[in-house]
């Protein structure tokens, strides 16, 4: 059995959903700032959720293409351990944003077929952490958080410079198979936790967790 998969619950609004995460043994927590999500928060709230965060959860910020002055206003009152970039951020962005900050740097690259691999290593060579996730569909309003997985085979047993985490269409009922089929330790998953759009539910939280950390590696 294995205990040591990171797990991450993203697009957390409520502090009960915030605790929850954390009890139920979540490594991060995400917040969301992009206004067309169901997920999204301003400063102020992200603020006040990430005074609930109980020590242990690492607080990520999840921003789209944000400009510098979005991110001073974000950084300037949310206490933060890490930045999520899921736009078009460029590799020399990443580089920027990791140096104005001091902060570490997620960058998600979307998945769909075998050509959007070398992405990851070129991201992989400036972000502190890469988020393997699936490729939204052509004029696609959100940039992740669709609920939409990929072939995970396309990067069964593949590695990269930095850690990584595995994110798209991961349920409670699936997260298992996924970390034994792509051997990921860390995990993401926001709408797979949610009992409407935006609405986080806390037995799913806790059942996804277990079903992660419970999860055997090369079954």
């Amino acid at each position: 059995m294995t205990s040591d998969i990171a797990v991450k619950i993203c697009g957390l609004t409520r502090p009960e959903h915030v605790r929850a995460a954390a009890a139920a043994g979540a490594t991060y927590g995400g917040f969301v700032f992009f206004e067309k999500s169901p997920r999204h928060l301003t400063p102020a709230q992200a603020r006040a959720l990430a005074l609930e965060a109980p020590p242990g959860l690492a607080k990520v910020a999840l921003v789209v293409n944000a400009s510098d002055a979005d991110l001073d206003e974000i950084t300037a009152q949310v206490p933060l351990d890490m930045l999520q970039l899921h736009g078009r951020e460029t590799p020399q962005r990443v580089a920027e944003l990791r140096a104005r900050y001091g902060l570490p740097v997620m960058k998600a690259v979307g998945v769909a077929t075998e050509d959007d691999l070398p992405a990851l290593e070129e991201y992989g060579r400036v972000a502190d952490q890469l988020l393997v996730d699936a490729k939204p569909a052509e004029g696609a309003a959100l940039p992740g958080g669709n609920g939409l997985s990929f072939d995970w085979r396309l990067i069964s047993g593949r590695r990269w410079p930095v850690p990584w985490m595995l994110a798209g269409g991961l349920t409670p009922g699936n997260v298992a198979a996924a970390i034994r089929l792509t051997g990921a330790r860390q995990v993401d998953v926001s709408s797979g936790v949610e009992s409407a759009p935006g609405q986080k539910d806390k037995a799913l939280i806790h059942a996804f967790v277990a079903a992660a950390k419970g999860a055997v590696q090369g079954g």
